[in-house]
């Protein structure tokens, strides 16, 4: 299993320029922040499972904007009822707790919740981009009836068992200096993706650690690159299997 605890790198990166214009609702309790495309249909839509650091962290905000700029209507859950960790050396936190506090068992009917009011009202094509502790929930309901693609980057607690559970497209991308999600990391995926045969398409971008894709630092080009890049890959990744790749049978 790829990060068996919460390292310094889920939480730590630099926080971007901007202005969220997204607003929050709630769905059977728990809150979500959600933004809509400039044709404000919710037909193609895409949830964003995000890091540690919550659905009110800036950049988190900024990337969900950025996928709705892009023609989605964007749902990104408070996958943690409130305790999102802001910075892992916060005096007194316990890591161990947190994360037995935000297991599966916790984290699922969330999942659910959000997957079933979506397509209640008319979200017709579903995708999952998912970061770090994202990733994992993206990789666990890319299942018929629930996620129709999916985008991860640098997952933490990677298990070949979440990979197992893939039945539809999935996107992966990863940071050549990632220690988390480590090249070890990224073989077994591969093979565990090309066992199922699902379409699927890994990138590694050299020269950037695990975050990058969320809390890359503005003033290195080469993680604004990389960072730049991962988002425009889930973009073309989401829209090509909502025109061609929704044909894809699993």
């Amino acid at each position: 299993m790829s990060g068996e605890t919460l390292s310094p790198c889920c939480t730590t990166g630099h926080l971007h320029d901007g202005h969220p214009t997204g607003s929050y609702r709630y769905i059977d309790g728990f809150q979500v922040y959600f933004k809509r495309p400039p044709s404000n249909s919710s037909e193609n839509a895409i949830i964003l499972f995000t890091d540690a650091m919550g659905h009110t962290y800036r950049n988190n905000r900024l990337l969900a904007d950025n996928f709705a700029a892009n023609g989605f209507f964007v749902v990104m859950p408070d996958l943690f009822r409130g305790d999102a960790v802001p910075d892992i050396k916060s005096a007194g936190f316990d890591a161990h707790k947190w994360m037995m506090n935000h297991g599966t068992q916790q984290t699922e009917p969330i999942v659910r919740a959000v997957i079933e009011e979506m397509r209640k009202h008319g979200c017709r094509f579903i995708a999952g981009a998912g970061y770090c502790f994202g990733a994992k929930y993206v990789m666990r309901y890319l299942q018929e009836g629930a996620l129709d693609a999916g985008f991860i980057a640098h997952p933490n607690w990677f298990d070949s068992d979440d990979a197992m559970c893939v039945k539809k497209p999935l996107c992966v991308v990863s940071g050549e200096k990632d220690e988390v999600f480590t090249g070890a990391h990224r073989r077994l995926m591969e093979k565990i993706l090309k066992t199922i045969d699902i379409p699927y398409q890994m990138t590694v971008y050299s020269g950037v650690q695990h975050g990058f894709a969320v809390r890359c630092d503005p003033k290195k080009a080469t993680e604004v690159f990389a960072k730049e890049q991962a988002f425009n890959q889930a973009i073309q990744w989401f829209k090509f299997h909502l025109n061609a790749g929704t044909k894809f049978v699993s």
